[in-house]
């Protein structure tokens, strides 16, 4: 029986932590091929030295996936697709996936967003996609090294609306066997806007200010901005169908009041360095463009989407 092919696409802070579980368990069982895709330096270091995690969790940092390639097209029949790549490569990586994936290959998007399976669908309509909410404290420390800090990372994956009855017990069984902590669901669509309300509202107000987590708790103009963007992904939601929960603005606020008083938020350091690729369209573009679609008037995403822009 041929071993199934697990490929992971983008060695950063998401996809280093992932991987290196992935491929550190399947060094000792050998139950599957696993391939990594990365570029440049990061490439090259993983070629010579392997990948490099700094966790509580692994004593042994290294391990060696079986291939390493630098272009998607080196890929030969995947059974699973792990797209780590920043959500601004995300059109671009699917483009490249379309002429190496099979009819059962199945994509595990690993990118906290409440569009990412819809933009994966647009180019490739046909395959099973797992829409996926991610938990990790881990980031680039340099290239081919990635560290985490605090609690495991963990996974909420959902099955495919649109392919339901997909067979993926072998998929979960592999983040089992990876000691990956998940969650797997028939609906992961609550978990993910669960996620995107707060990531969007809070990412976008202190992109805004250059504040903190902190502040847009208790500053009342920045609370009041927030909390007119999550009633607006809110409204989005219902009308998309998905269930939040009743006091999903009260219960993010709580949520972010737990998290040390100066926490940035990435939107906010990437905006405030001047660095153009960023989390905006992800947040802003989102929820105008489902607004769009759904009849819904964003006006408080609007204005503070075209003031992040003009800076």
């Amino acid at each position: 029986m041929n071993k199934k092919h697990i490929v992971v696409v983008g060695l950063g802070g998401v996809g280093g932590y992932f991987g290196f579980k992935i491929n550190q368990a399947n060094e000792i069982s050998r139950k599957y091929t696993v391939s990594f895709v990365a570029r440049g330096e990061t490439y090259e270091k993983v070629k010579d030295n392997g990948l490099t995690l700094l966790s509580p969790e692994h004593a042994n940092p290294q391990t060696h996936p079986d291939t390493i390639v630098q272009n998607i097209r080196e890929i030969e029949n995947p059974d699973l697709v792990l797209i780590c790549v920043k959500e601004y490569d995300l059109e671009n990586v699917c483009k490249q996936l379309l002429p190496v994936i099979n009819e059962n290959t199945v994509l595990l998007p690993m990118m906290n967003g409440a569009d990412i399976y819809d933009r994966i669908r647009k180019i490739i309509p046909e395959h099973t996609v797992l829409p996926t909410c991610i938990y990790v404290a881990s980031h680039i420390k340099e290239r081919g090294t990635v560290e985490h800090k605090g609690k495991a990372g963990k996974m909420i994956v959902g099955r495919d609306p649109e392919h339901f009855s997909t067979s993926v017990e072998w998929i979960t069984d592999l983040l089992s066997e990876s000691k990956i902590d998940f969650d797997f669901k028939d609906n992961s669509l609550t978990d993910i806007w669960t996620k995107f309300i707060f990531i969007a509202s809070f990412g976008l107000v202190t992109a805004k200010y250059n504040s903190s987590i902190g502040a847009v708790c208790t500053d009342e103009q920045q609370r009041n901005e927030a909390a007119e963007i999550m009633k607006e992904i809110k409204l989005i939601a219902a009308k998309k169908g998905i269930d939040l929960q009743e006091d999903i603005i009260s219960a993010t606020f709580e949520k972010a009041s737990t998290f040390p008083f100066e926490t940035p938020t990435s939107l906010q350091l990437d905006v405030n360095s001047g660095k153009k690729d960023n989390e905006l369209e992800l947040f802003a573009g989102a929820v105008l463009k489902y607004g769009a679609e759904l009849g819904i008037e964003t006006p408080f995403t609007q204005k503070i989407y075209t003031g992040i822009k003009a800076k």
